[in-house]
C-alpha cells in the first residue's frame, strides 16, 4: 500500500543560520526596541532542492516560485546536494581554522581577510570546485563560488568563526577529504592536494590549542583531549595526525603517500613560517 500511495521525495535546503550570539540580543534590542533571548539572524538567500517523486501529482509549490522563494523541481537532488556541500560546507572548513588561529572572529571578516580570502578563492577554484560533477540544470560552478562568497561576506547574519570550528572531527571526513579522495583517485601520483592537505594541517594546528598570538582556544570538539594530544605530537611527527585518527581519514587519503608527504609540508611551513606566510605562498 505504502509503495502505490506514499512518496518519500528527497530533498536539499540551503540557507546559512548561524545560532544566537549576545550580540545578536543587543543588536535586536539597539534597532528595535525588543528584548528577545533567541532571535534568529539569517541571509535573504534561501533554496530549496526538491525530487519530483510524487505519487499522486505535485503539490502547488509551483506558486511560490516567483520572488526569492527559489524552489525547483528535479530529478535527482544529489548533485546539487554534492555541489553544495563541497564548494560552501568545504569553504567553511577551509576558512575557519586559519581565521580562528589568526584571532578574526566571523565568517564575513575572514573572507574579506588579506591573506585568507586569496587562498580560499585559489583552494576553491583550484582544488575543490575541479571534483564537483556538473549539475543537470547547467548551473556555472565558478558563478556558484562567486556566489556562495558574496553570501559569506554578509556582515549582517555575524556567523560567528567559533561555530565553524566546532566538531572538526565530524566536519573534516564529510567536507574536505571526501574531496581530496576523489583528487587522488581521479588523478593519482598528479593528483594537485597540497591546498587539501593545508586545511588538514591548519585544523591540526588549531588543536594544539594556541593562537598565533599565543592565546589559549577553548575546547571546541566532542574528541578536543584525543585532538590535542595527537596534535601535539604531530609537532615532531606529523604522520601522526592522519595515522590517528582512521575515522577522520580513512585508507584513500590517511595511508596516501601523496597526501602525507603534502600534510607534512603544509604543517612544517605553518609552525616554522607562521600561518599567513604559508597561506600566501599557497595563493601566490
Amino acid at each position: 500500500w505504502i509503495e502505490g500511495h506514499v512518496s518519500f521525495p528527497n530533498s536539499m535546503v540551503d540557507r546559512i543560520t548561524p545560532g544566537t550570539t549576545p550580540a545578536m540580543r543587543q543588536q535586536v534590542t539597539k534597532e528595535y526596541g525588543w528584548i528577545d533571548q533567541a532571535p534568529i539572524f539569517c541571509e535573504p538567500f534561501r533554496q530549496w532542492i526538491v525530487q519530483d517523486s510524487f505519487c499522486q501529482g505535485r503539490p502547488d509549490w509551483d506558486k511560490l516560485t516567483s520572488g526569492n522563494a527559489n524552489i525547483s523541481f528535479v530529478d535527482d537532488v544529489a548533485p546539487y546536494e554534492l555541489m553544495k556541500i563541497r564548494i560552501l560546507n568545504g569553504g567553511h572548513a577551509s576558512l575557519c581554522y586559519p581565521a580562528a588561529l589568526l584571532g578574526v572572529g566571523y565568517v564575513h571578516e575572514a573572507v574579506e581577510h588579506a591573506v585568507i580570502g586569496p587562498f580560499l578563492d585559489a583552494l576553491e577554484r583550484n582544488e575543490i570546485i575541479p571534483t564537483v560533477p556538473a549539475v543537470p540544470d547547467g548551473t556555472s560552478l565558478t558563478d556558484y563560488w562567486s556566489l556562495i562568497h558574496t553570501r559569506f561576506a554578509n556582515p549582517t547574519i555575524l556567523d560567528t568563526i567559533s561555530r565553524i570550528c566546532y566538531d572538526g572531527a565530524s566536519r573534516q571526513p564529510k567536507f574536505i577529504v571526501p574531496v581530496a579522495a576523489d583528487a587522488l583517485k581521479a588523478a593519482g601520483e598528479d593528483a594537485s592536494v597540497y591546498g587539501l592537505a593545508l586545511v588538514s594541517a591548519l585544523w591540526c594546528r588549531y588543536c594544539q590549542g594556541t593562537t598565533e598570538s599565543g592565546e589559549t582556544i577553548p575546547a571546541n570538539d566532542p574528541e578536543w583531549d584525543r585532538l590535542q594530544s595527537l596534535a601535539q605530537q604531530a609537532k615532531t611527527e606529523p604522520s601522526v595526525w592522519l595515522t590517528g585518527l582512521p575515522e577522520v581519514y580513512g585508507d584513500e587519503v590517511g595511508k596516501s603517500s601523496i597526501f602525507s608527504a603534502a600534510f607534512t609540508k603544509a604543517l612544517t611551513s605553518i609552525q616554522n613560517d607562521g600561518v599567513e606566510s604559508t597561506l600566501k605562498a599557497y595563493s601566490a
